[in-house]
């Protein structure tokens, strides 16, 4: 709770200290837009939150989007596949990616830092490939199905709109938060984050439990992949989807969820994702050169994971000092 307080006080901080600074911050139009973006990255972030919390890592994110991204266009545009069958089949490719990923960690026992990398390689080379480097796009159709990532729904608030993909993030993140938090899957995975030997020596299936937080990644990444391409309509296979799983992952750490595993709050990453994108928007209300975009960001995480470092080191003393005067 005091990792989500603290986030939230950041995004807080940001927020204000952003619409001093440009009153067009508060713009309905600014803030909705805003809203979309922190959603669509959002889905990412609670994808890898999993990974994380049982103490891997995916950079093959923003690849699996590119993939996605290109290959959701190319079925229904190209090769004139319903939209059923096209959905059908980027859902099985990414639920399919996640599958070989966690197989590889478990039954060949490879660091997921190099399967996701090669993974990031791969799916982007093949997304290339297949689409012969070719830019993709739904042109001006399918605009019922592009409603999932630019409709609005009417809010009482005047010049206000709620984004749809902001209510699919909500939807995800209650139905993330019940799974990591009332279940018992959920409570494995925590636990094997913790620590894995104790874990398995508890009973747990542990190989089980790192399939299947990777394939709820790779999940999140394929819807994450549909919404982005439905959003911008103009996919490069070459570029689609570049860096995201940084800001995924910095989302995600920025909202609490711990490298060593074993610790992390969806209501944590998706505040985490939400300070991302107000960062960015940031950046360019206030004027700042976009050259120092990246710069800023890694500042801010840095601080960010510092503090919380900190806070747990002296938690830990008083704890530890506590323990000591009650002996006494």
């Amino acid at each position: 709770m005091n990792k989500v307080l603290g986030i939230l006080g950041l995004l807080i901080f940001v927020c204000v200290a952003t619409a001093i600074g440009n009153p067009k911050f508060l713009d309905p139009y600014n803030i909705q837009n805003t809203l979309n973006w922190t959603a669509l990255f959002g889905i990412i972030s609670i994808g890898v939150a999993f990974v994380i919390i049982t103490g891997g890592i995916d950079l093959s994110i923003g690849s699996v989007i590119g993939l996605v991204g290109s290959l959701l266009p190319y079925l229904l545009v190209q090769k004139g596949v319903s939209i059923p069958v096209a959905l059908l089949v980027v859902a099985g490719v990414s639920l399919a990616i996640g599958l070989v990923h966690g197989l590889l960690i478990t039954r060949l026992r490879l660091q997921p830092f190099v399967v996701t990398l090669c993974g990031l390689l791969f799916y982007r080379g093949f997304a290339r490939w297949l689409t012969a480097d070719a830019t993709q796009g739904f042109g001006g159709q399918y605009d019922g199905l592009r409603q999932l990532a630019i409709g609005k729904i009417p809010s009482p608030l005047q010049g206000f709109q709620i984004p749809v993909p902001f209510l699919i993030l909500l939807g995800l993140a209650v139905i993330a938060g019940i799974f990591l938090n009332k279940t018992i899957y959920g409570r494995y995975l925590l636990a094997l984050g913790r620590n894995e030997q104790a874990a398995r020596y508890s009973g747990i299936n542990t190989d089980r439990m790192v399939i299947l937080a990777y394939v709820i990644c790779s999940l999140c990444a394929g819807l994450g992949g549909v919404l982005f391409a439905l959003d911008i309509n103009s996919i490069q296979p070459a570029g689609h989807g570049d860096f995201y799983e940084l800001y995924a992952i910095a989302a995600a750490v920025l909202g609490g969820c711990s490298l060593r595993g074993g610790e992390g709050t969806i209501t944590g990453v998706v505040i985490g994702a939400a300070v991302m994108r107000v960062l960015y928007n940031s950046i360019n209300l206030l004027g700042i050169p976009t050259q120092l975009e990246f710069a800023i960001i890694g500042i801010v995480i840095l601080l960010g994971v510092i503090t919380d470092e900190l806070v747990k080191r002296f938690a830990a003393r008083r704890r530890a000092l506590a323990q000591h005067r009650e002996a006494g």
